[in-house]
């Protein structure tokens, strides 16, 4: 980073911080503003992108201490001397940096080395730039704005319902070609995204590498569909059943049964509760909720449509119905 961009930045206004800022509140504070202006949270967005370019750069700097240090001793200097056109008082950016030339018996004369010498007073005073020079990569390939972080590289993967539930350790193929493994968490949703730290492109200057983002896709399960951490599936009555009361038996993601109470004169739609039949995560414990659907038979041998026709005659008048028209009649 050029001295003017640390001259005219102020990294702690754009992190919304004070100076004395402990390491752990400026993380947290960091984290905060990126998954705001994360370009994969506002896609699209030129001016989120930029200050998410903006809040990086200001972390890459307050998060090392030396850099901090260089950095607010960078400012100090700079708090009563900006960078301006020379004029009447030759307050040009020579000038600016003319007032470090003074020797310590008090000459006014510019500095004899320079640039260099500018920085070897820091190097003397115990808060070293390292071998860095403006415009030039310092110690580790760390310049003034930090290390440039590798690109993220982004790959989709489909997986099953069940293993989307429950979880499961894949193995998906990089852009060289080489395979990684992948750890999916128990209960990921379709369409999540899951970020693997350091596994993208590498930095081009010794910087930290980007990331890969995986998007997880999900397939449809025949029987059972998500609703958060609850698994819904469609439980076919019959009319007796259904009017009479049961005890019916409802199968679970894993294969396994359990036994539900029908009780007598449920309605289709009702749905039944079954406690911590659901996903488990990380995230808690979902339930297994299963919707009755009487089940209405499309043939009636003779024998069975006498005894309905019996019952039709026996059944309550009432027209269940009848409160429906009411209401639409409002």
């Amino acid at each position: 980073m050029a001295s003017q961009d640390w001259f005219d930045k102020d990294f702690y206004k754009v992190l919304g911080v004070d100076k004395g800022v402990s390491a752990a509140d400026l993380k947290k504070t960091y984290r905060k503003l990126a998954r705001q202006y994360h370009p994969d949270s506002n896609p699209g967005d030129a001016k989120a992108e930029a200050k998410f370019k903006e809040i990086s750069e200001a972390y890459a700097v307050l998060s090392d201490p030396e850099q901090r240090e260089e950095y607010d001793q960078i400012r100090a200097m700079g708090s009563g001397a900006r960078f301006s056109a020379g004029g009447a008082n030759g307050g040009g950016f020579e000038d600016v940096f003319s007032r470090f030339g003074q020797q310590r018996g008090g000459s006014t004369g510019p500095m004899p080395g320079g640039f260099d010498d500018f920085f070897s007073m820091f190097d003397q005073q115990g808060s070293s730039f390292g071998s860095g020079r403006f415009g030039q990569p310092s110690g580790g390939y760390r310049g003034f704005g930090g290390p440039q972080r590798g690109a993220d590289v982004t790959a989709r993967t489909t997986l099953d319902f069940v293993t989307a539930a429950k979880g499961e350790t894949i193995t998906l193929q990089g852009e060289d070609g080489v395979p990684f493994k992948v750890k999916i968490p128990a209960g990921v949703a379709d369409g999540q995204k899951i970020r693997l730290r350091g596994r993208g492109r590498p930095s081009p200057d010794g910087g930290e590498s980007g990331d890969i983002v995986v998007t997880v896709a999900v397939r449809p399960h025949p029987v059972f569909s998500r609703d958060g951490l609850n698994l819904r599936l469609t439980v076919p009555v019959t009319f007796t059943e259904a009017a009479l009361g049961a005890t019916i038996e409802v199968p679970t993601l894993g294969g396994e049964t359990v036994r539900l109470r029908v009780a007598p004169g449920t309605p289709s739609g009702r749905v039944l509760r079954v406690k911590g039949r659901g996903i488990h995560s990380s995230k808690g414990t979902g339930d297994l909720l299963a919707e009755v659907q009487v089940a209405v038979p499309d043939h009636l041998d003779d024998e069975a449509r006498e005894a309905l026709e019996r019952f039709h005659a026996l059944e309550p008048k009432e027209n269940p119905r009848a409160d429906l028209l009411a209401k639409a009649r409002q």
